[in-house]
């Protein structure tokens, strides 16, 4: 689940869990991790999720991994520059905010 790591590792650092299934209301609390209510953790999500999209339009414009190693991977087999092409155009379009 998007941010769902990153929300609880920012409410608490310290916290150990194990998400099961797809659902955030089952979340299992381990190694005596004091729960978290799961309305704060939709919250703090969201508040990164918006933080991403406003503050990262380069990273996400790029290719996925599982899409750029392909490009390697048949790069490397047909002598082609797919992925680097990718990657320039990408970085072309979207500067390096100063």
């Amino acid at each position: 689940m998007s941010y769902l790591v990153d929300a609880v590792k920012s409410i608490n650092p310290d916290a150990k869990f194990v998400l099961v299934g797809d659902d955030i209301s089952n979340i299992e609390w381990i190694e005596e991790t004091s729960p978290i209510d799961i309305e704060l953790i939709r919250s703090k999500m969201e508040e990164l999720r918006e933080q991403y999209i406003h503050q990262a339009p380069r990273q996400i414009a790029y290719p996925s991994i599982e899409e750029q190693l392909d490009m390697l991977y048949w790069d490397g087999i047909n002598g082609t520059t797919n992925w680097s092409d990718a990657i320039t155009a990408v970085k072309a379009a979207n500067p390096k905010p100063e």
